[in-house]
């Protein structure tokens, strides 16, 4: 299995990793850290590795004849507009501390000096002009909207097609050169790739195996819809670099899962597959003990708060998109409501402004940042709650899929406040879980909250009528589900027994055998 992130954040290619490995199955999952962070430990029965991404190819595109073309006077280089400025400013403390400097003070020295404030001068005036002009090519270039950008990705994707990711993000060859070597030492029967960098890995790993004899089938599955999302400080070529790289390989895969129906159904329309994608939700672990070491967390607890207090949790990526601010500044007209994040990081700029703002408006110490806990662990630490909250914005991506967290708060039988995204708002409304506001909208999310304190009960109710529908959204019933879609590939392998060991514990080598796996991320 193969991960474009560090595994420890990552719950679904976690729990994909521990449960195919106990269904028989030998699993390498090959994620990517700092040489900080441990190379190798056990999820269950499978291997876990990190590698080094040296992200050479992750440079500034900035030249001098595209500076000259854009922007005649601007600099090739930030780096040089900032040297030039501090350059400028040096000079001008050095003359004022000339000027100081005791000495004769005859008409050479005045004349010397006044040559040295003229000319300090103009210079400062032509770099300043400069500095404008290299910081307004700097926006352009950052401008998915700026004309000349757009021109360049339509010029590089009308001449190269889906091969234009080659020029528009070359970083992309960096996770190539990373994994290659591990993935063909590993001699795998099956790559599990997970989302759209490791697609391209994965599938020119296959075709290395297949060119020495070896039948390795690849697995693609699809966690994100590339063309929905919203690329965060990614730059403008990004995005279009992405959605062709996953042109360009999504025909190689010889099965394609994905976590919706809705997702299944953009991807047949997008890439002309053959076969519709097999949806594998990503619901939780319910069942047997948690493998994690140490007991559950209580949030209650970590928050200082006692059984009565009432708190609306939030559990995931933090970010602008997310919604997460309407939790916040809700909190004067709920007075007595607790919010809990439990995000990966509260050192971000966005969290760290969450706070910022829940101070000004003196609501300090009902905001409570909690870190991740384990996987296996999630589902009985949220249901210390009240409240599932999940305020994300409306955005194509967002519109057409259940997410982890929606199938967290469910298990854990908590009413569930949701945005209006298509299909999480009309569940809710399906389903009397919880209620749905209008995304964005500080005046529906209050009232939503409050009809939900109101009778909690009644909400918490569907739960114990539904079983079913909670027995379909756990992942012992989806892991059923992905280990047919590799017995599918690989019948020769056969049904194995489950280990009750792991294997030993040095580094992942060159393995053979049937049923050999290795897979990738969320």
């Amino acid at each position: 299995m193969l991960v474009d992130n560090n595994v420890v954040r990552d719950s679904r290619v976690q729990k994909a990793a521990k449960s195919i490995a106990d269904a028989g199955w030998e699993v390498h999952l090959l994620g990517c850290g700092s040489a900080k962070q441990g190379r190798s430990w056990m999820v269950g029965n499978a291997r876990v590795r990190l590698l080094q991404v040296q992200h050479t190819l992750l440079r500034n595109r900035y030249g001098g004849l595209r500076a000259t073309l854009r922007r005649p006077l601007a600099y090739a280089h930030p780096n040089v507009a900032n040297y030039r400025r501090r350059l400028v400013q040096s000079r001008r403390a050095d003359l004022a501390a000339s000027r100081l400097t005791p000495g004769p003070a005859g008409p050479v020295r005045k004349g010397w000096l006044l040559t040295r404030r003229v000319t300090a001068k103009l210079q400062g005036r032509w770099v300043a002009v400069r500095v404008r002009q290299t910081d307004a090519l700097t926006k352009a270039r950052e401008n998915p909207r700026s004309p000349l950008e757009r021109l360049a990705v339509r010029f590089w994707l009308g001449l190269l097609g889906d091969r234009a990711w080659r020029v528009l993000d070359r970083n992309l060859w960096d996770w190539d050169s990373a994994y290659g070597k591990a993935i063909d030492k590993l001699e795998p029967d099956i790559i599990h790739a997970n989302d759209f960098r490791m697609l391209g890995v994965g599938a020119r790993a296959v075709q290395r195996a297949r060119a020495k004899g070896r039948q390795t089938k690849l697995v693609w599955d699809a966690h994100e819809f590339l063309p929905g999302i919203r690329p965060w400080g990614a730059g403008p070529r990004w995005l279009p670099a992405m959605i062709a790289h996953e042109r360009e390989y999504a025909a190689a895969a010889d099965a394609v899962v994905t976590v919706s129906q809705a997702l299944a159904d953009r991807l047949v329309e997008t890439h002309g597959l053959r076969h519709k994608p097999t949806v594998v939700l990503n619901a939780p672990v319910t069942a047997g003990e948690s493998t994690s070491p140490g007991p559950v967390p209580d949030m209650r607890e970590l928050c200082g708060v006692g059984p009565d207090t009432p708190i609306a949790v939030y559990s995931g990526s933090a970010s602008v998109q997310r919604g997460l601010d309407v939790m916040i500044e809700a909190l004067p007209r709920l007075p007595s409501l607790h919010v809990a994040l439990v995000v990966a990081t509260a050192r971000s700029d966005y969290v760290k402004g969450l706070l910022a703002r829940a101070a000004e408006l003196d609501v300090a110490d009902r905001v409570h940042v909690l870190p991740y806990v384990p996987f296996d662990q999630v589902v009985p630490f949220l249901a210390a709650a009240d409240i599932g909250v999940i305020p994300i914005h409306h955005w194509p991506n967002h519109e057409i899929a259940l997410i982890t967290k929606f199938f967290e708060y469910s298990h854990a039988r908590l009413p569930i406040v949701v945005s209006d995204v298509q299909a999480m708002g009309d569940m809710v409304k399906a389903t009397g879980q919880g209620e749905v506001f209008r995304a964005e909208d500080l005046d529906g999310y209050v009232k939503a909250v409050e009809t939900v304190l109101s009778d909690p009960r009644r909400y918490r109710a569907v739960y114990d009528d539904r079983p079913d529908l909670l027995h379909e959204w756990t992942w012992e019933a989806q892991a059923e589900i992905l280990d047919g879609v590799y017995a599918g590939l690989l019948p020769s392998a056969g049904k194995r027994p489950t280990r009750t060991a792991p294997p030993p514990a040095e580094s992942p080598s060159a393995a053979s055998g049937d049923g050999h796996l290795i897979g990738a991320q969320d």
